[in-house]
């Protein structure tokens, strides 16, 4: 383990389409960078970081300050908290409080990731498609138009 923060349990499936996700630019670098900021600040067993909008960008931008380097603002990490709501990957649970979806990544063990599934589940009245269930973004596909390519994929070797 690096560093002093812990470990998490994070979803293997997950792990793979975050990448996939932004490889595919259905995720912006604000929107990843943003819900991996927050996964970091878990505190153990609940689920939920601590964090003010604020917080996020001071930092996010910790290293960039010493760098010189380009900065991400107040207003982009707020639009990004939202899309990652719309996404169901985080939820608001208060004023500077954000709970990671705990079946995607949760610092704790199995029994505590557990727990806290039952809290929300209550508290979303068991609905089955609310947080954190349906899990998004929908991957955008691209129609590739191959109308006049027979020889597709096959190209003569010259030399």
């Amino acid at each position: 383990m690096a560093g002093p923060s812990g470990y998490s349990l994070a979803s293997n499936w997950f792990t793979q389409l975050l990448a996939q996700l932004a490889v595919a630019n259905s995720i912006t670098k604000s929107q990843l960078c943003v819900f991996l900021y927050v996964a970091g600040g878990q505190v153990p067993g609940t689920g939920i970081a601590q964090y003010t909008q604020q917080e996020i960008t001071d930092g996010l931008n910790r290293l960039a300050a010493q760098n010189d380097a380009k900065q991400i603002t107040r207003s982009t990490v707020n639009r990004a908290i939202k899309a990652l709501c719309g996404y169901k990957w985080i939820e608001q649970v208060g004023n500077g409080k954000v709970r990671l979806n705990p079946t995607l990544w949760f610092q704790g063990n199995s029994a505590a990731q557990h727990e806290v599934l039952a809290e929300i589940a209550v508290e979303h009245d068991h609905d089955p498609a609310a947080f954190p269930y349906n899990i998004g973004p929908t991957p955008r596909q691209e129609a590739f138009d191959f109308e006049g390519t027979e020889n597709y994929g096959r190209q003569e070797r010259t030399g």
